[in-house]
């Protein structure tokens, strides 16, 4: 998870002719064998990190910058089980420094970059805007600059469903107008699609971007609703509502989040694509306390809030792109992914709320 203050200096983009640098978009038609993950050790780049080193001819390189805001003894937490696997390293540096990036690719020659460090949240990104533009923008101009010098075949974008903003057309699909997006967050992951789609122009590069729609399971990050209101429900405690329960999430569980990155990587057709990835299910804010008062056999004590500015009333994927172009096919519906995100956390239980 990277939340990095990036330097300022102007980042160079080299056109030189706009130079294509790679000609075979039917390589990575299996798991590519070299792989940078920035971000590895948040929510859902831990869970893609666990299941790429299942495969023993996989080597992972995780970029983490642990930076405070993500509760750094958590994050280490999360790779403790993975640094004695061969196949794993942790570098400890900044997505934003385009020489430690630059120097990373020339020593390691990677295959495939999946990149997820980023500023996440879209509340915190009403407060500190510019550390979100620093971080999200530059830092995927950064990994994207790093790539095409080291002619790095395939390029994975996460990116978010908040990028669709106050859409009223639902479900939202990748081909929908992003013209009303609400929030510095939504605005930075906006950016960085746009940065995709020109490098992959201009360099020939493979670039994916995957749009994410409300990942929930087991790691997820403790200021996130379903961790949030879990955790309180269990101790009895007021949970926090804003708005009148009407605003509804597509909420996706990891592991099917996973499966559709996985298959992203392989992907070996066009030079870009944006795809969503979703359950393709809204479900209203009211419904999903109810399903944790069922999952959790404790009662919910409301503590109504007024909406907060940059929450958008809905998501809801339109997943038949995903289906076509990765055969994404979501396993796991919100009522069983809520008792398995509870049998972790009955298992991780933190009354401080640092579970992770």
């Amino acid at each position: 998870m990277q939340t990095a203050n990036c330097p300022t200096s102007n980042l160079p983009f080299a056109t030189r002719g706009c130079a294509f640098l790679h000609s075979d978009f039917n390589m990575p038609a299996s798991t590519p064998s070299s792989i940078l993950v920035t971000g590895g050790a948040g929510f859902i780049g831990s869970h893609l990190v666990d299941r790429l080193l299942k495969d023993s001819a996989t080597s992972v390189t995780v970029v983490e910058n642990f930076d405070p805001f993500y509760e750094p003894a958590i994050i280490r937490a999360k790779l403790a089980d993975r640094r004695d696997n061969p196949n794993f390293r942790l570098v400890e540096a900044d997505i934003c420094d385009l020489e430690a990036m630059d120097a990373l690719f020339r020593r390691s020659g990677f295959d495939c970059v999946v990149h997820l460090a980023a500023r996440a949240g879209v509340r915190p990104s009403l407060e500190n805007p510019l550390a979100y533009e620093e971080t999200n923008v530059r830092g995927t101009y950064v990994l994207l600059e790093a790539a095409r010098r080291h002619s790095t075949p395939q390029f994975i974008f996460g990116s978010s469903s908040s990028v669709y903003g106050l859409s009223s057309k639902v479900p939202f699909r990748e081909d929908d107008p992003l013209g009303w997006p609400i929030s510095p967050y939504a605005a930075s992951k906006i950016a960085g699609e746009a940065a995709c789609r020109v490098y992959s122009h201009l360099f020939d590069m493979r670039v994916i971007c995957l749009r994410f729609f409300t990942v929930y399971g087991p790691r997820q990050r403790p200021d996130l609703a379903i961790h949030k209101f879990a955790r309180l429900i269990s101790e009895s405690k007021p949970i926090p509502v804003f708005g009148d329960g009407s605003s509804q999430r597509d909420y996706t569980y990891i592991d099917d989040i996973i499966a559709g990155a996985t298959a992203a990587m392989r992907y070996d057709q066009s030079p870009f694509e944006i795809i969503n990835l979703g359950e393709s299910r809204a479900i209203r804010l009211d419904r999903l306390i109810e399903l944790l008062e069922m999952t959790l056999g404790v009662k919910a004590v409301i503590e109504p809030r007024p909406a907060q500015a940059g929450d958008v009333p809905i998501t809801y994927a339109d997943i038949g792109k995903a289906r076509a172009l990765l055969s994404y096919d979501p396993q796991i519906s919100i009522e069983k992914g809520l008792v398995e995100f509870v049998k972790w956390l009955e298992k991780n239980f933190d009354p401080e709320g640092t579970s992770g």
